[in-house]
């Protein structure tokens, strides 16, 4: 590496570490009151949000490796909050739905994210919030969705 390089000033760094600062706090929250691991949160989250999906499209739609959703798919199945169906038009594609229980976790917890990003945003002038907002998300590549 270069003499110029900075870990601590280099983007995707800087990006992971706010992440997981982030999220933690989050994350130690469900986990008490659900037992949810993250990727099974993130499924729940991705379910409830945009509705029936197969295991292949929440790993699209969230960046996550197959072996980790079908992990988390299989969990949340056991233990009756989310629901798999068969597609009459190709029996090896499984539509997921959250169960009634699934939806009481997801109503909860999406409360509670609320609760955590206000918290999390609290000490940051809004406009700087905005501005980061934007950025994140052309960096992310969803400008516009």
């Amino acid at each position: 590496m270069g003499d110029d390089f900075d870990l601590q000033a280099f983007l995707p760094y800087l990006l992971n570490q706010a992440a997981e600062a982030a999220s933690a706090a989050f994350a130690r929250d469900y986990k008490a009151r659900h037992g949810l691991l993250r990727t099974e949160w993130r499924v729940i989250a991705h379910l409830g949000q945009y509705g029936p999906m197969t295991a292949r499209d929440i790993c699209t739609r969230a960046h996550l490796h197959k072996t980790k959703v079908s992990r988390a798919v299989a969990a949340l199945h056991a233990r009756r909050l989310v629901a798999r169906d068969r597609n009459d038009a190709d029996r090896r594609v499984e539509v997921l739905t959250l169960t009634q229980a699934g939806r009481v976790v997801f109503a909860d917890l999406g409360t509670r994210a609320l609760a955590a990003e206000a918290a999390l945003c609290a000490p940051v002038d809004p406009a700087d919030l905005a501005a980061t907002r934007r950025v994140l998300a052309r960096l992310a590549g969803m400008a516009g969705t």
